[in-house]
């Protein structure tokens, strides 16, 4: 995958690329399948079973999002002239609702043993490998989110937030077992994990909600938002005739993309406005990383309209001053 700015920074280098570490996700989730396999088979414990469901669920999750970070890394072409950045929205959204699933399973699973509860087995074993396999998730998590800052990948930090989710579980699990084993109220197991499926569950709706906002054009983050302001503010103060306006920005995966009306003196040469612009979109290119910038030039006085609406009310005032002129013609006739 290409790096995430022109030129790459310390921490860009050291980072994993995404692809790599969602083989490792995969691989990871495998192995911890097995582990908390066992664990279950060995304990009896619905609370392992639970555990053990949302590493399946890890596993389809890890394999869908390295599906979507392949598409989102090919280049622009004549269908998708923005890219395929969106892809990794897929990915976070696809993982979100397989947490929603794994929570009400989980809880489903919980609830009927809290009125028939069963006596647990080898407790050791079976906390040995839940917690060794927690501790690989938890380190991949780690980092699968430093990648995720510095590749700006949706679709890592979702699998990350995922596997922080797995961690959660566990550790819940892992209490509820052996408060159970130590008092012997054996339905300590299924409270615990029916209490884990709710925390997850919220989880799960967030991740949801943040990847329909990346398919809706959400804006991008306050802190971009606030370097674009400062930089245009620099170029206004330089040229005070200068004036910026309708300014519009969106995030998709990766890419942050921003359009805006820049508007110069009328006497300005073209040359002269080009280079301006240019400097412009250099400018805000270096405060924001990975920033596509679209300007339209436009002499100070003279608008345009982005909105549809606006559009349409204009071209409703032009219909209606049109049909009164011709009103008024008729009846001077």
């Amino acid at each position: 995958m290409p790096p995430p700015a022109p030129s790459a920074s310390p921490a860009a280098v050291s980072a994993i690329a995404p692809r790599t570490l969602l083989w490792a996700s995969v691989g990871v989730a495998l192995v911890t399948i097995v582990m908390k396999t066992m664990a279950w088979h060995l304990t009896g414990s619905v609370g392992l079973l639970s555990d053990a469901l949302e590493s399946f669920v890890n596993l389809a999750g890890a394999v869908f999002a390295l599906a979507m970070v392949t598409v989102a890394a090919r280049p622009a072409d004549d269908d998708h002239p923005y890219g395929h950045h969106k892809a990794e929205y897929f990915s976070s959204g696809f993982e979100g609702i397989l947490i929603v699933g794994a929570s009400a399973a989980i809880f489903w699973a919980a609830a009927h043993r809290i009125t028939e509860p069963q006596p647990l087995e080898q407790v050791g074993w079976g906390l040995a490998l839940s917690v060794a396999s927690s501790a690989l998730n938890g380190l991949l998590a780690w980092l699968m989110f430093r990648s995720a800052r510095v590749y700006r990948s949706v679709a890592l930090e979702g699998d990350a937030r995922h596997l922080v989710t797995d961690v959660w579980t566990s550790a819940g699990v892992v209490i509820g077992i052996g408060a159970a084993s130590l008092t012997g109220w054996l339905w300590l197991d299924p409270l615990v994990a029916m209490a884990v499926a709710l925390n997850i569950l919220k989880e799960g709706m967030h991740m949801v909600w943040r990847a329909s906002q990346g398919l809706m054009d959400a804006a991008i983050e306050p802190e971009a938002q606030a370097a674009i302001d400062a930089a245009l503010q620099t170029f206004a103060q330089r040229e005070p005739a200068l004036r910026f306006d309708h300014l519009v920005t969106r995030q998709a995966g990766q890419r942050r993309f921003a359009g805006m009306h820049l508007h110069v003196p009328a006497d300005w040469s073209l040359g002269r406005a080009a280079q301006l612009r240019g400097a412009v979109e250099a400018a805000l290119m270096r405060a924001v990383p990975g920033l596509r910038v679209t300007i339209e030039l436009l002499p100070v006085g003279v608008e345009a309209y982005r909105d549809g609406d606006t559009v349409q009310s204009s071209q409703n005032d032009r219909n209606d001053r049109n049909d009164r002129n011709n009103h008024n013609h008729q009846e001077g006739s």
